[in-house]
């Protein structure tokens, strides 16, 4: 349904699934925003969807979770659970861009949770791609992880993972489709 996306695109198939199956809405009914930045609010938002939106009680206990908002209960039960940490003690940054380290690590921490073999990318020699020293330490295991399961590919012509940059909706939308094709 969305005017943004079209047969043509890269991402056709993937922003697709992710509609499909109820992970991803648009800013709007007719719009996807395929080149926007997924926030950290939004990717917690759809792992909760996929999770099956489970109960909750209490609050985050971050300062920056508004009450009642789209993502509270997301945010949460991710916190709850061990999948997210926030950017600080007291704060989640709901609203700040999710890197794509960021998003392998909060992937990687989802898979543990889920009881997944997240060996599968030990093997993984992430210091072939020429930007694996700008990888946070607390990620080197979640990007290998993600890099060897297939999550995650090399940007450009693959020799780069960008760990530092923003993850567009777009992307977001690939990494969910290859995630539950290692989970199928």
């Amino acid at each position: 349904p969305f005017t943004d996306v079209s047969t043509s695109d890269w991402f056709y198939s993937d922003v697709m699934f992710v509609y499909e199956n109820g992970l991803f809405s648009g800013p709007d009914s007719r719009s996807f925003s395929p080149n926007a930045s997924m926030t950290r609010a939004m990717l917690v938002t759809v792992l909760y969807r996929l999770e099956g939106k489970p109960s909750v009680s209490g609050r985050s206990g971050f300062s920056d979770v508004t009450s009642g908002s789209y993502y509270e209960d997301a945010v949460t039960w991710a916190a709850d659970n061990g999948i997210v940490n926030g950017t600080s003690i007291t704060t989640f940054s709901p609203n700040a861009n999710v890197t794509r380290e960021q998003m392998a690590a909060i992937l990687y921490r989802y898979a543990q949770y889920k009881g997944y073999n997240v060996g599968v990318g030990e093997d993984t020699n992430i210091l072939s791609y020429a930007d694996f020293d700008e990888i946070s330490e607390y990620a080197v295991s979640a990007m290998q992880w993600a890099c060897g399961a297939g999550i995650i590919r090399g940007a450009g012509d693959g020799s780069l993972l960008n760990p530092q940059a923003a993850v567009t909706c777009a992307e977001a939308a690939v990494m969910f489709l290859r995630w539950s094709q290692l989970t199928a």
